[in-house]
């Protein structure tokens, strides 16, 4: 796909091929030279490569699993060393490339490349080893990697930064800036001469991550704050950490103030039902972003969903309790279900009226009928689990009920809990 890369960008910012036909994170393979010295590698989390006379730049270098594969795309570019790398922030899909990189300098006997983060960085990956089984189950749960194991070992910078901070490479002038948005630890890349920002996750051809219902907290306002201050340096390409380029002075300004616009809306609206004294309840039901962005080929909702961000907002400004008085200090899930499933009759009756609601979900012509059916149906198949977790019946019509929302999902967050749902609940035919 080397050659359509940029072709392949063009057709999805006019609509004429959308994120869930070509995946934004997907490993496309290819590279393609988006202006000179400039390359860009579309994997499962992208990589920028700048060539100067001293060596390359780097802007992420890959995850574990495709870092090999990185390496040997890019010197069908380039046999020049790894200079420097930059990390856009402390996701392990972005900072597992560069031992490759220094094994090949060490043989070569080159100097060692160096890598460069902002300051919080190093604390990430800190806590990533101190987290690493609930980091394992969630990604597996997230992705449908049921073997995946949670590194532990990490390639830390050799150089932090606080704000700002000034590389010159071979002559090239490359300014770093921290920003906060999906990480507290975001560095994004300019290189003036070139008009070449390298913005990480910051933007990525899809709905914000502002909301990743397993992960640590992110900031959708300063998120915001950060796309505006991208704007202003006028950037002509957008290298994002996952999805194609985008180029063009007026396309780059128009995304990233689209989606500034987008993340500022979700964040107004939570903020005001918060200062009203709402409910989570209500703001989850309630809060949408405006139509027409939410139209845009760009921010659909195939990774994350604005449902989630607002859960991310409401942490952030209103703490975890989600103003309902019996879930402040609640009784045992399975408890509730028991006395739920006495008063309908048995688990047997809760799982029936599931399937009763699937049905309705199914049948609805209108989507907004079908989600809510598809909702209850869920809590209904989970409360008759809960009740009556043996129950080989009530086992299949959970792991219906869930596969069936997971294919209503349009969001990897989604459809990876409601697919891990239905395994959890074990062979349909049971």
């Amino acid at each position: 796909m080397s050659d359509d890369i940029l072709g392949v960008a063009d057709k999805l910012w006019r609509g004429e091929l959308t994120t869930e036909q070509i995946s934004i994170m997907g490993h496309f393979g290819g590279l393609v030279e988006v202006t000179d010295d400039v390359a860009f590698l579309p994997t499962f989390a992208n990589v920028s490569a700048v060539s100067t006379s001293d060596g390359l730049l780097l802007v992420d270098t890959g995850s574990p699993f495709v870092a090999t594969l990185i390496h040997e795309e890019l010197r069908r570019w380039t046999d020049k060393r790894l200079h420097t790398a930059v990390y856009s922030h402390g996701h392990i899909d972005h900072v597992f490339g560069v031992p490759v990189w220094e094994a090949e300098a060490a043989t070569n006997g080159w100097d060692p490349p160096r890598v460069i983060a902002h300051r919080h960085l190093p604390r990430r990956f800190d806590r990533y080893k101190m987290t690493a089984g609930y980091n394992a189950i969630i990604n597996r749960r997230q992705f449908g990697v049921d073997d995946l194991e949670w590194p532990t070992r990490y390639r830390y910078p050799d150089e932090t930064f606080v704000d700002d901070h000034h590389v010159e490479i071979g002559g090239l002038g490359i300014e770093l800036r921290h920003e906060k948005g999906e990480t507290d630890d975001h560095t994004i890349t300019w290189i003036p001469s070139k008009r070449v920002l390298c913005c990480g996750d910051l933007f990525i051809w899809a709905s914000p991550n502002a909301g990743n219902p397993q992960k640590v907290q992110r900031y959708p306002g300063e998120w915001a704050q950060a796309l505006r201050r991208m704007v202003e340096l006028e950037p002509e390409y957008l290298l994002p950490g996952h999805g194609f380029p985008v180029v063009g002075a007026d396309r780059v300004t128009q995304a990233l103030t689209d989606t500034a616009e987008y993340l500022e809306s979700i964040v107004d609206q939570t903020v005001a039902l918060l200062n009203a004294g709402a409910r989570l309840d209500e703001a989850v039901h309630s809060v949408r972003p405006p139509a027409a962005l939410a139209e845009r080929p760009y921010l659909q909702p195939v990774y994350d969903e604005p449902e989630f961000i607002v859960h991310n907002v409401w942490r952030l400004y209103g703490g975890w309790w989600d103003g309902n008085p019996a879930t402040l200090k609640p009784a045992p899930e399975s408890m509730l279900a028991a006395e739920l499933a006495e008063l309908a009759g048995g688990a047997g009756s809760l799982a029936d009226r599931a399937l009763v609601l699937l049905a309705m979900a199914l049948g609805a012509e209108e989507r907004q009928a079908s989600d809510l059916a598809l909702r209850l149906a869920g809590h209904l198949a989970e409360m008759a689990w809960l009740a009556s977790p043996d129950d080989q019946g009530i086992q299949a019509i959970r792991h219906r009920v869930f596969s069936t929302r997971a294919e209503a999902a349009t969001s990897t967050m989604a459809k990876g809990i409601f697919r891990w749902a239905a395994r959890e609940s074990g062979s349909p035919s049971a």
